[in-house]
This record gives C-alpha cells, structure tokens and sequence, in this order.
C-alpha cells in the first residue's frame, strides 16, 4: 500500500541559498490544533533552520497559524518543535555539521499518508557567484523554452 503524500509547504529560497547534499525524512512532534491546522495548509517554513542539540533535533522559526476552531489548545505559532530521527541518523548529522560550511534546513512539509513529515536537507552555502550562474542557467533554459515553443507554433 503507498501513502499518498500532500505537500504542505516548500521551501524554494533553500534551494536558491545552498548547495543540499543530503535529504532526510523526519517526523515532527506536534499538538493536535497544530495537526489541523497543517492539513488546512497553514505553514510557512522560509525563514526556519534546525538545530541539533544534546542528541534531540529541532526545528526553529517554522511557523504553523493557529487553528480557528482551537481557542485555548493552540499553541504558539512560531514555538521550537521537536523532530524525529533515528539516533544513528542523528549522530551522522551531527558529525557532518560538525565540518566547516554545513548546516541543516528544512525544504518540504508534508503529509504522508496520515503523518506530518519534514524533509529536512544537510546543505552548504552558496555565494553570490554561484546564486548568479543559477539565476543565468534558469534564464537561458527558459529562453531555449521560448524558442522551442514558438518554432512549434
């Protein structure tokens, strides 16, 4: 049986500022306003990042609107939630963040069948050069696009 996945929110600026070496799939520990809220589709996660910290991963900054329906259960918006991973995974991550240049950033929120889940991406920093010769190689595909579409026509 395959779970059906619906994604929730991307992170396209992720992609834009960092090289992703590694994706993980991780599960996130989550209040029951906060899950429907989720499925409502009400999350930003464009200004988040991930910590890892005495051995526990956690995710900063994902901001997840509070649920109309859930007066006093909502929790708040941008709080630190707790993400799960094996603790082997957990120990690679930390070593490889623990080199010069990585971190760790989150790049898809989704449903899984009925799981919410982060996929988060181990991931160098771009400079300006690199985000340049992206933004140029962007444009000339679309400009081979163009082309192609019109000659079609």
């Amino acid at each position: 049986m395959e779970d059906k996945i619906k994604l929730i929110a991307n992170n396209k600026k992720a992609y834009h500022d960092y090289f992703i070496d590694e994706k993980y799939e991780a599960g996130i520990e989550l209040a029951g306003t906060e899950v429907k809220s989720l499925r409502m589709g009400k999350c930003s996660i464009k200004e988040s990042f991930i910590k890892i910290e005495r051995g526990e991963v956690f995710a900063y900054g994902m901001n997840i609107s509070p649920y109309e329906k859930g007066n006093i259960f909502n929790k708040d918006p941008l709080r630190i939630r707790k993400l799960l991973l094996h603790r082997a995974q957990i120990i690679k991550l930390d070593e490889k963040m623990a080199q010069k240049g990585y971190t760790l950033v989150p790049l898809q929120v989704y449903l899984k069948g009925s799981l919410v889940k982060v996929e988060i991406g181990l991931a160098r920093g771009k400079k300006l050069y690199d985000k340049r010769e992206d933004i140029a190689k962007k444009d000339q595909r679309r400009e081979l696009e163009r082309d192609f579409k019109v000659r079609n026509l």
